[in-house]
């Protein structure tokens, strides 16, 4: 029987024995991720349970970023548990502020996850390492407790749809607008319990940071997974990462006659930059299509937009203007090293030349934890993941979701407008 990426991953972590979707299999897993939110009950659980020792050291990754630097003393306790446990265990992959980045980041950035990898982590954008060829999904605590034990984790094998996306990218437009155009026309549940498989020319001529993107917000649109073949650009980014190239990865691809639940295809090349409005990711119309929908505040940053491209994009339309008054511009970088880039190049200069501030690496105001808290009533533009209500706040707040080049020319603006509208 032929099978799709996401199946031969998991076939291969579970034995090598044939699987089909909808079956339930117990698979050993490469990496087992946690932050400060979700690592702290599974390590709770894990000693409960009268365990003292995790599997395996080196495969264990803990990362406190979700509201650290703490924000105040529950958040302290929170990573102290993380480095205690650290600590306990000799793990090498525990990363503190200093070293810490944006755990979604972080890990492709450290060669830490390679193609071909099972990935579990205790957060629901686990699935961005996707984008590497990997089988990288979201699991509770517990699931997460119980892989310290013996590496493995039980999973129900998701059926595959494939997007297939035709033409070429028009100026200002990236991998984000490319997933929610995905998401605005399937819906928040239109690949649900599904693999969503990318590819097509579009995605072969996309940047690592493009595809890390889409793979991210897989989840927004239901699904366990998004997942892109490893190919030559997958293969130079893996290896500026520190890792040997596997022959073997060449093979990650799913066979010709691989069974689909849907298949779509697109033309992008009339797309233009998109936003989505609140409530819903789904939510998803033209940058130029908003008239008046003025911002209180602009957020660039968090896993899906927080890398060294997305600032140098945001960085080439604020460069000699300013930000609306009125309007806070709040820059993040994901990781230290894009942090040091930024510096380097000059970036930050021209983020605090326009009016913004430059945060160190977090992922903050995303999930409305810190450095960035909406009041009653306020309306921000962020290139983060999600907009639900009170997301990023007061609930009677408004989240709209867009790539940096939108953001950026809207913090200048000081209302949602397409880049090619700044003069």
């Amino acid at each position: 029987m032929e099978h799709t990426l996401a199946e031969k991953i998991l076939m291969a972590h579970a034995g090598n024995r044939d699987i089909r979707p909808g079956e339930f299999i117990e698979a050993a897993v490469d990496i087992s991720l946690g932050n400060d939110i979700t690592a702290p009950m599974a390590i709770e659980e894990f000693k409960k349970a009268g365990f003292t020792k995790v599997f395996d050291r080196n495969r264990v990754v803990l990362v406190p970023d979700h509201f650290a630097p703490a924000k105040d003393q529950k958040s302290a306790n929170q990573c102290k548990v993380l480095q205690r446990f650290a600590e306990e265990q000799s793990i090498p992959n525990y990363f503190e502020v200093g070293c810490m980045g944006i755990e979604h980041a972080l890990l492709p950035e450290k060669g830490i996850v390679a193609p071909g990898n099972l990935v579990i982590g205790a957060d629901s954008h686990t699935c961005t390492y996707g984008a590497l060829g990997a089988y990288a999904t979201g699991v509770g605590s517990t699931d997460l407790g119980r892989s310290f034990v013996d590496g493995k984790c039980w999973f129900k094998v998701p059926q595959s749809i494939k997007f297939t996306f035709k033409g070429k990218l028009r100026k200002w437009v990236g991998g984000k607008d490319l997933i929610l155009h995905t998401i605005g026309q399937i819906g928040v549940d239109g690949a649900l319990y599904a693999a969503m498989e990318f590819r097509g020319p579009v995605i072969e001529a996309l940047p690592m940071d493009g595809r890390f993107s889409m793979s991210n917000m897989a989840i927004e649109a239901g699904a366990r997974a998004g997942l892109i073949a490893p190919d030559k650009t997958t293969f130079a980014y893996v290896k500026a990462a520190g890792r040997k190239i596997d022959p073997a990865w060449k093979a990650l691809k799913s066979d010709p006659g691989a069974v689909y639940a849907k298949t779509y295809e697109w033309d992008i090349s009339g797309l233009e930059p998109v936003v989505a409005c609140p409530h819903l990711p789904s939510n998803v119309k033209p940058a130029s299509a908003l008239g008046d929908v003025k911002l209180d505040q602009v957020v660039i940053g968090s896993c899906t937009n927080g890398r060294i491209s997305d600032l140098r994009l945001a960085a080439r339309i604020l460069k000699g203007r300013k930000v609306s008054p009125g309007t806070r511009l709040i820059v993040i970088p994901a990781t230290q090293k894009i942090y040091r880039e930024c510096i380097k190049e000059g970036l930050v200069d021209i983020f605090l030349a326009a009016g913004g501030v430059f945060s160190t690496p977090t992922c903050g105001p995303c999930l409305g934890g810190h450095c960035g808290i909406l009041a009653e009533g306020e309306t921000c533009l962020a290139t983060t993941n999600r907009n639900f209500i009170g997301r990023m706040g007061s609930p009677k707040s408004f989240v709209y979701l867009s790539g940096p080049a939108v953001a950026a020319a809207s913090a200048v603006a000081g209302r949602i407008v397409h880049p090619g509208e700044l003069s």
